[in-house]
């Protein structure tokens, strides 16, 4: 039961975090074990985890709402990540790897075009490159605030709040290179 639990969990989130269950919509366990093709116990323990992290909220008798992205949301989750980073980037500097280097080097060559698997890769290395870095911090608890935190990044791009430009991924080469020397305040 608790596979199950976690399967319920990953994929209802996932849908969330893609957009595919939108913020706002009212859904029930019902049409969420339908969805999945799986029981309701699974599908209440996933969402009773959903609701702890922030991602739906229960309305009583009625079901479950997605939870609605703000200007607020969006205002404190780019304020975070502008703490986070860098302290994750100075904590990485000196302790990474040159495997993670050339990793974080290649990550860098992601490009963006319109086509929707180049946005999804160009989504995906964005992700990857940060929380190589923040795992390279051997700070476990910043690795896992930062893991969360973009989970609720990529939602922001999948509502097209925030996006990934074409050669976003180039510009984090000059960090790459302070990553490489030793340097984290770059």
């Amino acid at each position: 039961q608790p596979q199950l639990n976690k399967i319920a969990f990953d994929r209802i989130k996932q849908d969330i975090v893609r957009c595919i269950l939108q913020p706002g919509k009212q859904v029930t366990e019902a049409q969420l074990a339908a969805r999945y093709a799986m029981g309701k116990a699974p599908i209440r323990a996933a969402l009773l985890g959903l609701c702890q992290a922030g991602f739906v909220r229960a309305i009583p008798r009625r079901g479950y709402i997605i939870t609605p992205v703000t200007i607020r949301d969006v205002q404190d989750i780019t304020q975070v990540r502008l703490l986070l980073e860098p302290t994750a980037a100075r904590l990485a500097a000196g302790r990474i790897a040159p495997q993670q280097l050339a990793r974080l080097n290649a990550l860098c060559q992601v490009r963006h075009t319109h086509a929707q698997r180049s946005r999804e890769a160009a989504v995906a290395a964005h992700r990857e490159f940060h929380l190589l870095i923040a795992r390279a911090s051997e700070n476990q608890k910043l690795a896992e605030l930062l893991s969360e935190l973009y989970d609720q990044v990529e939602r922001l791009i999948h509502l097209c709040i925030s996006r990934v430009i074409p050669d976003e991924m180039l510009g984090y080469l000059p960090l790459v290179e302070a990553l490489a020397r030793g340097d984290g305040g770059t």
